[in-house]
């Protein structure tokens, strides 16, 4: 069985490997296929694989492609991997924001319309590629912003394509481990976008333990999302946040830190990352020493503008325990190959899940995997505040994706404009004019 990645020669495609390598794993793929735009970057990730593979029970065969569409062909499973860009294009989405004043984060705010805008057509073209060769594929989009991407891409693939991501699911496992419970005992309540969601119940033999949890400051201090954003704030909410609602939440304390900061999480990545892949062209042969080192540095420094400076390199062990994405993605394959059933949280259609979305919207929600497929699990209705977010993220999304699709430079601003995390109109018509002059990937998306 064929697994290909898209961005096959990205920093964390060696933790896919492991996953994929694991004795208890059920899935058996036998072929890892690498593509990217970056040759020397496939090169130096099949140097690392190469040095992985003899300390794994079962690694598949790793290959390269050079064309797209023979990576494409042939393949069960297509992970969407991309960066369009580069870290570069990153830095410059942070930065730019931040320069204006206003947010600068790689999937919230401008930056994250910036580089939406930058992918989508990378993304539709991929889709169409893989309704037109591997029909039957199903493509697990790991692509940021994810909800945006997955959203777009189902133009063309509709239920083929599923979007993941491992910071809800981390959020569950901590609540989880906080109440003493195990995954299989539980039930809980999430909903909302990519990078913007609310646990909202988790209710352990039919009792709804989230109450006394939030009650509870020794159980809640094993919460990276409670410490976050303080637990008067959560215990207001009734509820626990994602932690990219960090952002929304604080904004101006968010904002003057990163202003404040001698360098973007952007900046940080393009410097590191592209230190990793330097030395390992360099020197080969300890490409997976390099890797495990900038690995760890990488993992503790997540989201270190919102934590306390003594706390900005050092994050706790159990707030980067669980696995990650490709985790996700594995439990995800193993459902829809008819092994063990899986509730996970995925950004599939809405379909009446939220009734004041459009059915066709992506949003983020718990749902059960089986061979038969995914089907969304009903939730709580969305109201208030909770409800208002969501549909203005939702509109924004939407303008962006028409923006894309149609080369509008009035709907990209007008999408800019809508952000809850732009303050000015004049603001949103600057990043705009100052994405286009300074990021070819956006100025490209207009023709």
């Amino acid at each position: 069985m064929k697994l290909t990645i898209i961005g096959g020669g990205g920093f964390r495609v060696p933790q896919i490997f492991e996953a994929l390598a694991a004795e208890t794993k059920t899935v058996r793929i036998t072929e890892l296929c690498l593509f990217d735009a970056d040759p020397q970057r496939v090169a130096t990730i099949a140097s690392v694989l190469g040095q992985m593979a003899p300390d794994l029970p079962r690694p598949p065969r790793v290959t390269t492609q050079a064309r797209l569409d023979d990576a494409i062909a042939g393949a069960a499973f297509i992970f969407s991997a991309m960066r369009i860009g580069g870290t570069q294009g990153r830095t410059l989405d942070e930065r730019i924001a931040l320069d204006l004043g206003v947010l600068g984060q790689e999937t919230t705010g401008p930056g994250g319309l910036a580089y939406a805008l930058r992918t989508l057509p990378a993304a539709r073209d991929l889709a169409e590629r893989v309704a037109r060769l591997a029909p039957e594929a199903t493509v697990i989009n790991f692509t940021n912003p994810a909800g945006m991407i997955t959203e777009a891409m189902r133009e063309a693939l509709g239920d083929k394509v599923i979007g993941i991501c491992d910071t809800p699911i981390g959020l569950i496992r901590r609540a989880i481990d906080a109440v003493g419970s195990t995954p299989d005992a539980v039930d809980f309540d999430y909903i909302g976008l990519n990078h913007l969601g609310w646990l909202r119940s988790l209710s352990v033999d039919g009792v709804d333990r989230l109450p006394g949890l939030l009650a509870d400051d020794a159980a809640l201090e094993k919460i990276e999302e409670a410490r976050l954003m303080g637990f008067d704030w959560i215990r207001a909410l009734g509820a626990i946040p994602n932690e990219y609602l960090y952002y929304y939440y604080f904004q101006r304390e968010a904002t003057e830190r990163l202003r404040a900061s001698a360098e973007t999480r952007g900046e940080f990545l393009h410097r590191q990352q592209g230190g990793f892949y330097e030395q390992a062209c360099a020197h080969p042969d300890s490409a997976l020493e390099l890797w495990h080192r900038t690995k760890h540095d990488r993992e503790a420094s997540y989201m270190a503008e919102s934590r306390p400076e003594e706390e900005r390199t050092n994050r706790e062990a159990s707030d980067i325990e669980g696995g990650g994405y490709q985790q996700v993605a594995l439990d995800l394959m193993t459902a829809l190959l008819g092994g063990k059933p899986a509730t996970m949280i995925l950004n599939v259609a809405n379909r009446g899940t939220v009734p004041q979305l459009p059915d066709d919207a992506v949003i983020e929600v718990p749902c059960t995997v089986t061979a038969a497929g995914v089907v969304p699990k009903q939730v709580a209705p969305v109201t208030g505040e909770m409800l208002g977010l969501l549909q203005q993220v939702k509109a924004v999304e939407r303008l962006t994706i028409a923006a894309s699709r149609e080369r509008d430079e009035t709907l990209a601003w007008r999408a800019l404009a809508a952000h809850p995390l732009v303050d000015s109109i004049t603001v949103a018509k600057q990043l705009l004019t100052t994405y286009r002059e300074q990021i070819p990937g956006v100025a490209a998306a207009f023709g």
